[in-house]
């Protein structure tokens, strides 16, 4: 039977992916001599987000997912940020090998929202490991699974879900809208004769800010 243990080295934004893919280089380590021939691995990826302290702009950020700071003992808890799968090469001792994970840029996914919040510092993560390890047998190969006991700790700099977001949507983002009220904004932007939803926007909240000073 093999003995393994993970550790994950760090996390960087994949350069040449379409879409957002974060990329974590992880170690694993055999340590009873087998030889694996090949491996399969498997990762769910949770920020722990009690494991951190927070700015007061921060707290405002997060106030959406967790509640006021004065029930952070009951509500701040660890959200699944997302699942991950590799196979790797076979070795004998040790081996690195690049996780990589998509990711999305939508506010509206928890987990984005809450790193959004996040001004500077450290991401608490936990990495969870299981899959298939392929070793040689009496007759032939032999099949070990990975049980889910593997967790590993990994604190990610804030700097990389910013250099990641940055290389995607660099001075941008987006919001998901009901299907109802892109129509209505539709309409709005060829009423005025918009060009852009920018300016869509603007218009609205330039519309919003006059009409609170008529109030006052």
């Amino acid at each position: 039977m093999t003995r393994l243990t993970f550790a994950v080295l760090d996390a960087r934004p994949e350069p040449y992916a379409v879409s957002p893919v974060l990329q974590f280089r992880v170690r694993v380590d055999e340590s009873t001599g087998e030889t694996v021939h090949a491996m399969a691995v498997r990762a769910q990826v949770r920020i722990d987000a009690q494991r951190r302290r927070y700015t007061e702009a921060e707290q405002e950020g997060v106030t959406d997912l967790f509640g006021e700071p004065e029930r952070w003992g009951r509500t701040l808890k660890p959200l699944l940020w997302g699942c991950c799968s590799t196979t790797v090469q076979g070795f004998r001792g040790a081996r690195e090998f690049d996780l990589p994970m998509s990711v999305t840029y939508d506010h509206e996914v928890a987990a984005s929202k809450y790193l959004h919040a996040l001004e500077d510092g450290e991401v608490p993560l936990c990495l969870s490991f299981a899959g298939t390890v392929f070793t040689r047998g009496d007759t032939g190969f032999a099949v070990e699974q990975i049980s889910w006991e593997h967790d590993v700790d990994h604190r990610m700099p804030v700097a990389v879900w910013d250099e990641l977001v940055h290389r995607h949507f660099p001075g941008s983002g987006w919001l998901r809208l009901q299907e109802e009220t892109i129509a209505e904004l539709r309409r709005f932007k060829k009423r005025r004769g918009l060009l852009g939803w920018d300016e869509v926007c603007a218009a609205l909240l330039d519309e919003a800010r006059d009409a609170a000073e008529v109030r006052s």
